[in-house]
This record gives C-alpha cells, structure tokens and sequence, in this order.
C-alpha cells in the first residue's frame, strides 16, 4: 500500500502525521523529534494549538532535512475576521522558522468570513510561501460556495474521521471533487477502543485497538493524524503497513458509524454552527 496521497496540485502527502493538538512547549518538540525518528514525515499543528515555535525547534534539530518533511499549519478564526490572511500565515512561519508550509488550512469555516479568507489564500499559495492551500471543518454546502468563487479546488478537507464518525455524503462529495481527506481526531479520544468489534479484530491481528481504526481509515485512502506525546504510542500508532484488514471486517467498523463527533466546536462558533450528515451548516 503507498503511504503517501497524490493532492490535486501533483504534489504528494503522507498518509500518517502526527497531530500536536493540546501538546504543549517542550513536550511538543520531544514528540515530534520522536515521530520523526519512528518514520512520520507530516507534522499537522495551528497557532491555536500554541506550540507552532517548539515545532520549529523539533523541525531544526531533526536529522530529516526539511525537503522530506510535511508541515501543515492554520488560519485561526480570529485572523479571519480580522482579515489578517497574510499576516497570520507570516507569523506561522515566524513560529516554526520556515521559509513556507506544505499545506495551509482555513481551519473553521467562519461565517460571513471563509470565502474572503480563501481568495487571500490563493495569492499566499501565489507567492510560495505555502504549497497547497486547503481546509478543515468544512461541509458540503462550504465547499460548494468556495467552487462558485474559486477555481482553486481545496487540495485537503481535514475533518474527524473515525469508525464512531463516518461522513458518508461528505466523504464521498470530497473524493469526487478531487479533494483529499484527512482525518482529525481518528482515535476518537478513546471512544471506540472498548468496542466489541474492535477488540476482536485487534485480538485476531495481534494490533491494538487503536491500530484498528487507524487502519480502517487508511484502507480507505484517509490520511490520519493521530495525536500523542507518548514515546511507546507514537512508535505503535505508525505501525499500520504490516497487515490488512478483510472487505468484510471494514464493513462491520463502517456500521459502528453514530456520527459521533468528539470534538467540540470552537467557543465562538458553537452557537452559530452546527454538524449534520453533510458537515459543517448553519442552522
């Protein structure tokens, strides 16, 4: 199985990252030193996540040159209404001591701000200070108002995927429209790891629960972003090439699906949107 996704600017993404939501100062450096030293080569983090500047240590102490690497951040919430698109990028890259990233995100899709946030996008994918611009959180009904006023298509939507989370119509609308998926949160913050089934297909293929669902999602194309600071779980989540599940047993983990999302929506967001089976729409 390749391990990487060719994006719809011909570049191509490594299917496993590490995630550093919540990692912060030192603690994220060391992780992310130890991620790359276990083989990850796409490092996904956000201004909100405040440990873009320890990143940028790991980034500059990694035996990996920074050619080899994948280096996703975002555009805060804050900066979109500001209008401070080239500012907040220019400040990331103060951060992580970079001259661009691989991949830059509208990370929520904010009201009466996101497609104004993606026309300033285009000029910062123009100047190469980023090499593909994408975004996260977003539903159908966003996409399809960025391909009224955009002939950009976002390279990534990066959404919480899990055999709890499983977006069908949302999914499918991305794969078809050339936009890959990437999976956020694809442990669920636990909420599967108990599951019955889970449990005994990791008993059948001598893999811990978590490599379950991860595998799940990487059989069907997903790139996954698991996040942990602990040494023994960074090695053991990227552990997923050694074997495969059967057409049968994805089956059964996609009817686990309850649209179960396990990550909230921002404070100043969560009274205005809201999730249903095509993503992100406001009510």
């Amino acid at each position: 199985m390749d391990h990487e996704i060719s994006l719809n600017t011909g570049t191509r993404m490594p299917i496993l990252g590490l995630g550093v939501y919540k990692i912060s100062e030192q603690e994220a450096e060391t992780a992310v030193l130890t991620a790359i030293r276990e083989g990850y080569r796409l490092i996904d983090t956000a201004p909100v996540y405040k440990n873009e500047e320890w990143i940028g240590k790991a980034i500059e102490k990694s035996p990996v040159p920074r050619s080899k690497l994948f280096i996703t951040s975002k555009i805060w919430n804050t900066a979109q209404r500001m209008g401070d698109i080239d500012g907040a990028l220019k400040r990331s890259l103060e951060r992580l001591r970079l001259d661009y990233v691989d991949l830059y995100l509208i990370h929520w899709p904010v009201p009466g701000c996101y497609l104004g946030t993606y026309k300033e996008m285009e000029k910062l994918l123009s100047s190469g200070r980023t090499k593909a611009i994408g975004v996260s959180n977003f539903g159908i009904h966003q996409l399809d108002e960025l391909k009224s006023i955009s002939g950009i298509v976002p390279a990534v939507n990066q959404i919480e995927v899990h055999p709890l989370c499983f977006p069908h119509r949302l999914i499918e609308y991305c794969l078809s429209s050339n936009i890959a998926v990437q999976a956020y949160a694809p442990l669920a913050r636990g909420a599967y790891l108990d599951n019955d089934i889970v449990c005994v297909l990791a008993t059948k293929y001598a893999r811990t629960p978590a490599q379950i669902g991860l595998r799940w999602a990487v059989q069907k194309g997903f790139g996954v972003i698991p996040k942990s600071s602990r040494p023994e779980r960074i090695a053991v989540n990227s552990d997923l090439w050694s074997f495969e599940l059967e057409p049968s047993e994805m089956s059964l983990l996609d009817q686990l699906n309850e649209n179960l999302h396990t990550s909230g929506m921002p404070e100043d967001l969560k009274d205005i949107l809201k999730w249903d089976d095509t993503g992100i729409i406001v009510p």
